[in-house]
């Protein structure tokens, strides 16, 4: 299967501002890249890439007042098949996790594993471990929690999505990841594309999404607390601790949005 992806993204930038954008293809996917994939600045202004600690591809731009353009278009080769499912893939003991995945057991900005400890023990501590484990934290915040576009906040963390049982693709992700550290299984934040491939066309425009990887058996795993079900043509751009790690744009300074549209469509 091949798949367009592609961005155009402006703001109005009333004075000089830099910005760090996450918008290119994660290093694990630049192999099944088909054309160049890289970030279209206008006006033609300095623009620089570097590789962030988690290891996502992030260019810095030194934004000047005025208009700022940022596109791109490609295409991308995929299997064409669903995220992979391991039922049998276990947890792994604290003590035996590979060093690098620790990180992700701990509390973070969005992700209150302190505050909710008691809770997911009490929800989840009975659960069969490992795969079915997660699974069921999937389907507990799929069934609880009601997706809504018009109460989007940026501030709302796991916490506030337990109380308000409401919010986007990020707070259902959010959630499920803290009950996941809480019960000391790894799991870290993902965004990248996913388009409607082999689901109903959605009425809504098309913008990255959010899912998480846990971190089972030997190797990290795709979960999706929004859609809860494997999904085709998922394309990561980057992975962290939260949403703070992998925010699309962040400008250290003004700059209103002022245009926002994706594309990701299947081309054969």
């Amino acid at each position: 299967m091949v798949i367009r992806l592609g961005y155009d993204i402006r703001f109005d930038v009333p004075h000089p501002v830099s910005i760090v954008a996450l918008l290119s293809v994660h290093p694990s996917r630049r192999h099944d890249l088909k054309e160049a994939d890289r970030v279209l600045v206008d006006p033609n202004v300095e623009a620089t890439e570097y590789v962030d600690a988690f290891g996502n591809i992030c260019t810095r731009i030194a934004a000047p007042a005025g208009t700022l353009r940022l596109s791109n278009m490609t295409t991308v080769e995929d299997s064409g098949q669903p995220d992979p499912v391991n039922l049998d893939a276990r947890e792994v003991p604290v003590e035996e996790l590979p060093p690098e995945t620790l990180r992700y057991l701990l509390a973070s900005r969005f992700c209150e594993v302190d505050l909710l400890s008691a809770t997911a023990v009490e929800l989840f501590g009975n659960a069969p471990r490992g795969w079915a484990r997660v699974q069921a934290i999937c389907n507990w915040v799929n069934a609880k929690v009601t997706f809504s576009y018009p109460h989007a906040r940026p501030t709302r963390t796991a916490l506030d999505v337990y109380t308000e049982r409401i919010g986007v693709c990020r707070d259902f992700q959010h959630l499920a990841i803290t009950f996941c550290r809480c019960l000391n299984i790894p799991a870290r934040y993902a965004t990248g594309y996913l388009g409607d491939i082999g689901v109903p066309l959605s009425p809504s425009p098309m913008d990255f999404s959010a899912w998480f990887e846990v971190y089972l058996e030997d190797r990290w795993w795709t979960f999706d607390a929004r859609h809860n079900m494997p999904r085709i043509g998922r394309v990561l751009i980057a992975t962290g601790l939260d949403a703070t790690d992998v925010a699309i744009t962040t400008s250290f300074g003004s700059a209103r949005l002022a245009r926002f549209e994706v594309v990701t469509d299947e081309l054969r």
